[in-house]
């Protein structure tokens, strides 16, 4: 616990013939971990690279793993500070709540224990992690220097009901193509795009879950909230986003209704998990609009 010490980033190049769980546990092993209060236990983060700190939150039923092809080129340039949000991953669980509210306030105030109070930091939040991205930008201060979400849902327009597998009960073979199917479905646009290492990322996370996020989906939570946000806000979908597609500016339009001066971005023919199926697009895209909007 305490402020975070930078772990220091070797090269950690992806598609090098490398086993997917050595490059993983290689990825882990070179980040300085930190832990702060959760629940009943407690919160596990992972910080890489020194400068400006950006903090990214992952998706629902995920970790920091849901960054695996953006942490090495975005700690080039920032502390990059991803952690494993309450009840996924390596973290607690979180008290007990009816909205995401009181875990954003646990991810904030875990924020300030890594970093130390006050200082400031970009956010960037993936599917639930955009979802607890608006709620601690509506609690937030000066400190907080921009947000940007990123395949958004819980902005009021209904999505598309995503048909996926149970992988609880299966195992082998079975469980393998169950978890392609689900990343076909819901995470990827172009199957041909779901790589062993991409595999190896789901069952991890599968295995790790135990937070449910999927009822807060289809809800106005993350409008509600990110209207109250004082910093600059971003919205950025992969062009065929499952969840968004193919209604993606009616997304933009609400968020614009509460926050008028709103940056958005699309990134051609990527899907939900746009940061993995066009990591080098979606690494650009977040540089240029934090370079835009704050400056850096």
């Amino acid at each position: 616990m305490g402020e975070a010490r930078p772990g220091r980033m070797p090269d950690m190049p992806i598609g090098t013939g490398e086993a997917p769980e050595a490059l993983l546990r290689r990825l882990g092993a070179a980040a300085r971990r930190v832990e702060t209060p959760c629940g009943e236990g407690r919160m596990a983060w992972h910080v890489w690279g020194e400068g400006e700190p950006l903090v990214l939150l992952h998706g629902g039923s995920g970790s920091w793993r849901h960054w695996v092809r953006n942490i090495g080129p975005l700690s080039r340039d920032r502390m990059l500070v991803c952690p494993d949000t309450p009840g996924l991953g390596e973290s607690a669980m979180p008290p007990e709540a009816g909205t995401p509210a009181p875990v954003a306030a646990v991810i904030r105030e875990g924020i300030a224990r890594v970093l130390g109070p006050g200082r400031r930091y970009d956010l960037c939040g993936f599917s639930y992690g955009a979802l607890l991205s608006g709620h601690v930008a509506a609690q937030a201060g000066e400190e907080l220097r921009s947000v940007t979400l990123v395949g958004a849902g819980a902005l009021g327009p209904k999505r598309q009901v995503t048909e996926l597998t149970k992988v609880r009960s299966l195992e082998g073979e079975a469980r393998i193509a169950a978890h392609r199917h689900n990343l076909a479905a819901l995470m990827f646009a172009d199957p041909r795009n779901i790589d062993a290492l991409a595999l190896a990322v789901q069952e991890w996370n599968t295995r790790h879950a135990r937070f449910v996020s999927r009822g807060f989906a289809g809800t106005t939570g993350l409008r509600d909230a990110i209207a109250r946000a004082r910093c600059p806000v971003a919205l950025i979908y992969g062009e065929r986003d499952a969840i968004a597609w193919p209604e993606v500016e009616l997304r933009f339009q609400a968020l614009r209704a509460v926050q008028p001066e709103a940056w958005t971005g699309v990134i051609p023919g990527a899907g939900h998990w746009v940061a993995y199926e066009a990591a080098e697009s979606f690494n650009a895209m977040l540089a240029d609009m934090l370079r835009r909007r704050i400056g850096r």
